[in-house]
């Protein structure tokens, strides 16, 4: 059932378990994104953020609780899953382009496949995204000519192509050289400034205190604690994030 809202993603009571339950990912997650807000999710290594973010737009099946899109149950019956997902960009760490195509060539990909514009628009939007991001001279190239951060900058354009409604950016910096992490931040935070929805789980702590609207700090599956960066850095309450923030900033 769709239930009226001004949240974007609301994930209400969800769960994730593995191995027939003897392993439990996510433990009653409860979350809101509002239109236009950029939420950075933290916490240690293996406390559940990537799990959490794949649930959002079902990369993984929550065991239960609902995720909610737009106000429709996006694990609920009868729901075209595929038609909500475009409007849910998702960038990954290791950025996913396919290495035979050219850096236009996988930008226009999908929006031409699905029918969303003709080759010749792709092509003239893929090349105003090129220029936005400094890299137009490479339309022409091949992934692996291409730097790391180059790549995942690209990867960010290609899910731009499909003009989402929220972006989904899981670890974007992680698999990057340390000087090239700059570059894709800038990008993000350009995305930041334009009103984008932003859902970024991220180990850059300077990113999530500059730029999220809300940060959400995540330990064991659960989500601990959440609340504007300058509380939530400042003014750690609960004992793990006190701990977590002494080891990382």
């Amino acid at each position: 059932m769709a239930t009226s809202t001004n949240s974007l993603i609301r994930v209400t009571d969800v769960c994730k378990e593995y191995n027939g339950g003897s392993v439990h990912a996510l433990s009653h997650c409860n979350l809101s994104v509002k239109k236009g807000e950029v939420v950075a999710i933290i916490g240690p290594s293996g406390s559940g953020k990537s799990t959490l973010l794949r649930c959002l737009n079902l990369l993984e099946q929550p065991t239960s609780g609902t995720i909610y899109f737009k106000d429709v149950a996006l694990n609920g019956k009868k729901v075209n899953l595929d038609l909500h997902r475009r409007e849910m960009g998702m960038v990954f760490q290791h950025f996913n382009l396919f290495p035979h195509m050219t850096v236009k060539k996988n930008i226009t990909l999908a929006p031409v496949k699905l029918g969303l514009k003709s080759q010749a628009e792709a092509d003239a939007q893929a090349m105003a995204l090129l220029e936005r991001i400094g890299l137009a001279d490479k339309a022409n190239e091949y992934p692996a000519m291409l730097s790391g951060g180059q790549k995942q900058r690209i990867a960010i354009v290609r899910a731009l192509a499909m003009a989402p409604e929220v972006m989904l950016f899981d670890e974007p910096t992680s698999a990057l050289d340390p000087e090239m992490v700059g570059e894709v931040l800038d990008l993000m935070r350009d995305l930041a400034k334009d009103g984008m929805t932003m859902v970024v789980v991220t180990h850059e702590m300077g990113f999530a205190r500059e730029v999220a609207d809300r940060v959400v700090f995540m330990s064991e599956g659960a989500i601990i604690e959440e609340g504007p960066p300058a509380d939530l850095f400042d003014h750690p309450q609960s004992e793990r994030l006190q701990s977590f923030l002494a080891k990382v900033l």
